[in-house]
């Protein structure tokens, strides 16, 4: 699902992880595939993409993405953790494991 400035605050409830990046960036491309196979086999998180464009700058500039691939793992409208760039799938398996994990311990979930 696409998130922009017009449904982020309606999307941005519960565990969100938000991918971000760029229509020419091959490393988003492939992050967001590799997103996709974690997310299908999961239910503790919503699966969201941020499209880098002039359209959703402000969304950008709020979450601070200086550079992309950009994924932020997110509690309601809070970002608790974030990785930069392309990671491989078990690894980013892993990275958000421990992050889901402790965002479920932090908020008693």
């Amino acid at each position: 699902m696409w998130i922009n400035k017009n449904n982020y605050n309606e999307l941005l409830n519960g565990i969100t992880v938000i991918e971000v990046s760029g229509e020419s960036c091959a490393n988003c491309v492939s992050l967001m595939n590799v997103l996709n196979v974690i997310a299908s086999n999961r239910n503790d998180f919503k699966l969201l993409h941020l499209e880098a464009e002039e359209s959703t700058m402000d969304l950008i500039q709020k979450f601070k993405i200086e550079t992309i691939p950009t994924v932020l793992v997110m509690y309601n409208q809070e970002i608790e953790a974030r990785c930069r760039g392309y990671q491989p799938e078990e690894i980013l398996e892993l990275w958000l494991d421990a992050k889901i994990e402790g965002i479920k311990n932090k908020h008693n979930l």
